[in-house]
């Protein structure tokens, strides 16, 4: 799972796939001059949703049209929703994407890890402030000057505890290996810990975003309720919002109608599948395995108090800066981005991105729109994708 820097995700290669052909929505024509105001109004918010669709319909082709193999996506607005996709769910039997295909989501799981450290905080099983060692003694190390890592920093990547994925990146191949590997969440933690200490915890000014993070916490949720992590987040957020394309995968398969994952490895003349990938590499920060309408249905209901208490969902969205400048900031397992409607309040959701998945989530400030996002490519997407992808960014949240 990789930061971003652009608006959907980096380049770091690629080559152009032949998008599959799919219909642009229909255009409604507005009411004649001569019919009931009421009817006009109606018919004219009818040709607006028409147009608002064909033009969604138009980036995502663009974004086939650069090089990602497909793409997918949910927006709403109010009460309309308009359900988008092109280009290709399989390469190998040419099986077009469709909106309801399911896909790994990366770093979205991150909204959903915090939400039920949230929610252990609402029921007072554990403190926003705690230090972690008060519930995983001898874990992590306390900071150069001794103060421990608290739950908070570890929620908002202030810990300063390294990122185990930078580790495991360096060498020959790094995504096929991991695509096979089998880790323990100690092991991940235990990796991170042989690389320096960024910052001590809670220093001022200083952020970095940590995968180990969000793995000592999904650690703390299990140590805490005596649950696995999915059946943690099945009890407390999948089952009770109905997200029926929604699980915290525990084998490698990825089951049911879905987007294969591809990437373009160096000196491979075709894209690298990597569908089926380890449930344990990403267990924690990154492994949840979702839907375009489930991840919306999720960050509407978290907004509407449906799965947290007001001051909770007040400190989730504490947003504060980052190393990514201003028009990126974060709170407590949500991102907040100012670049995608500019002269407008920032969005917030997140972003997620591991092989062959990368997945983008926000809602616009006052709620009223949203926009989730699946392409099925990642590390590799290309730089006009990810510009067509602000497009769509821009389509489906500003108001201008």
């Amino acid at each position: 799972m990789r930061r971003r820097t652009a608006a959907a995700s980096a380049l770091l290669a690629a080559a152009a796939l032949v998008p599959a052909a799919v219909p642009a929505a229909a255009a409604t024509t507005a009411a004649p001059a001569g019919a009931p105001a009421g009817t006009r109004g109606a018919d004219q918010d009818a040709a607006r949703a028409a147009g608002k669709g064909a033009a969604l319909q138009r980036d995502l082709d663009g974004i086939v049209a650069a090089g990602a193999p497909g793409a997918i996506a949910e927006v709403r607005e109010g009460d309309r929703v308009w359900r988008v996709s092109s280009g290709a769910a399989d390469l190998q039997d040419g099986r077009q994407a469709k909106p309801g295909d399911r896909f790994r989501a990366g770093s979205v799981t991150k909204s959903f890890v915090a939400t039920v450290v949230l929610q252990l905080v609402g029921e007072g099983r554990i403190g926003l402030d705690d230090p972690i060692g008060r519930h995983l003694p001898g874990l992590v190390p306390d900071g150069d000057d001794g103060k421990p890592v608290t739950v908070r920093q570890l929620l908002g990547h202030t810990s300063g505890l390294p990122n185990y994925t930078d580790v495991l990146r360096r060498g020959d191949d790094p995504i096929r290996k991991l695509q096979h590997s089998r880790y323990t969440p100690r092991e991940l933690v235990e990796l991170a810990l042989k690389e320096p200490r960024q910052f001590n915890p809670g220093q001022p000014g200083k952020w970095a975003y940590s995968n180990t993070n969000y793995v000592v916490l999904a650690m703390l949720i299990e140590k805490t309720t005596g649950r696995t992590l999915d059946r943690e987040i099945d009890g407390r957020i999948v089952r009770p919002l109905h997200l029926t394309g929604t699980s915290v995968p525990t084998s490698p398969r990825l089951t049911g109608r879905h987007l294969n994952g591809y990437e373009r490895l160096p000196g491979e003349t075709a894209p690298a599948d990597f569908t089926d990938f380890s449930p344990t590499a990403f267990w924690g920060p990154g492994n949840i395995v979702s839907t375009t309408a489930d991840l919306n249905r999720f960050y509407r209901a978290l907004s509407g108090g449906k799965l947290l208490p007001s001051h909770l969902w007040a400190e989730m969205q504490a947003f504060g800066a980052t190393d990514r400048g201003p028009e990126r900031s974060y709170g407590l397992g949500l991102e907040s981005r100012a670049a995608y409607c500019p002269g407008e309040k920032p969005v917030w959701g997140h972003t997620g991105s591991v092989p062959g998945y990368g997945t983008f989530s926000f809602t616009s400030a006052d709620g009223k729109r949203q926009i989730t996002l699946a392409v099925n490519t990642s590390l590799t997407m290309p730089e006009k994708a990810d510009e067509a992808a602000a497009k769509a960014f821009g389509t489906a949240l500003c108001a201008k």
